[in-house]
């Protein structure tokens, strides 16, 4: 396990240590939590990126036109 030094403003830093002992944990703890949290939904965000954009493009269309604007909007 790797130390770092995080600076945080008075207010956030009692709000943290307030936090942390409702979950019955440590500021360290919970802050390594969040960004674990952080770095799988960031993974799993690419990993659909990259599934979607690799798929096959799909026709939209069956080669006719399209409707013009007035006609989808006649009253």
């Amino acid at each position: 396990m790797k130390n770092i030094t995080v600076s945080l403003p008075e207010e956030l830093a009692r709000w943290a240590r307030l936090w942390a002992a409702e979950e019955d944990s440590s500021v360290s703890a919970l802050l390594a939590r969040l960004l674990q949290e952080k770095r799988e939904s960031e993974s799993r965000y690419r990993a659909a990126m990259t599934q979607f954009f690799s798929g096959m493009a799909t026709r939209i269309s069956d080669g006719s036109a399209y409707p013009s604007r007035e006609s989808l909007h006649e009253r």
